[in-house]
């Protein structure tokens, strides 16, 4: 029986996530970092898409990515083609990168985009060893782009969306979306989510 197609919706928002096989590290240095975005720019160049937030770990990667012309499934496949190409001409490596196809769940109102992002943003500080001690000293997520309020050179980054979420529903009680991400990690700790459970690393 052949895989199920997966749904593809151009105005909705997907989590998507990425393993390493036997969940084995898919970046070992910064270099490896610097390929997968050139993998991003070049996947961009074929078939344009926008990411509101992103998070490279170590044996994985989250997404919070938007394709608006192409099925999100063709991103995705030439994106981890491409990585896996540079990943396998560099260390010579043979076999299978990644575990298995890319996760991927509709995020399509305002409230899930903040927590889904602020969830992505926390991956530093929730593994088994936190990496950095705050969101924004942490290389390869894009939460420093907000917190510094800089331009990221990558034109599939929009940085612009989540903090108008904030400013549009009053009810809300943090003033920006940083304070949000920060108060979605005390969420966190005191009740670890399922999807935190999941990725855990």
């Amino acid at each position: 029986m052949g895989r199920m197609r997966r749904i593809w919706q151009p105005e909705i928002y997907y989590h998507v996530t990425m393993r390493g096989n036997n969940r084995q590290n898919i970046f070992l240095n910064d270099g490896d970092f610097a390929l997968f975005f050139r993998a991003l720019d070049y996947t961009y160049a074929k078939y344009p898409f926008t990411i509101i937030a992103y998070c490279l770990m170590n044996n994985h990667y989250h997404l919070l990515i938007r394709s608006p012309v192409e099925p999100l499934s063709n991103v995705m496949a030439i994106l981890n083609k491409r990585y896996s190409e540079f990943y396998k001409r560099k260390y010579n490596y043979f076999g299978q990168l990644y575990e298995t196809r890319y996760y991927a769940s509709m995020v399509s109102d305002p409230i899930s985009l903040l927590n889904v992002s602020s969830y992505i943003h926390q991956n530093p500080l929730n593994t088994t060893r936190e990496l950095v001690g705050k969101m924004e000293d942490y290389n390869y997520s894009s939460y420093k782009y907000y917190y510094h309020q800089i331009k990221s050179a990558h034109p599939f980054l929009n940085t612009d969306l989540l903090p108008s979420l904030i400013a549009s529903y009053p009810d809300i009680q943090p003033s920006d979306y940083c304070t949000y991400c920060e108060n979605f990690r005390i969420h966190l700790e005191e009740k670890k989510s399922p999807l935190h459970q999941l990725m855990l690393t």
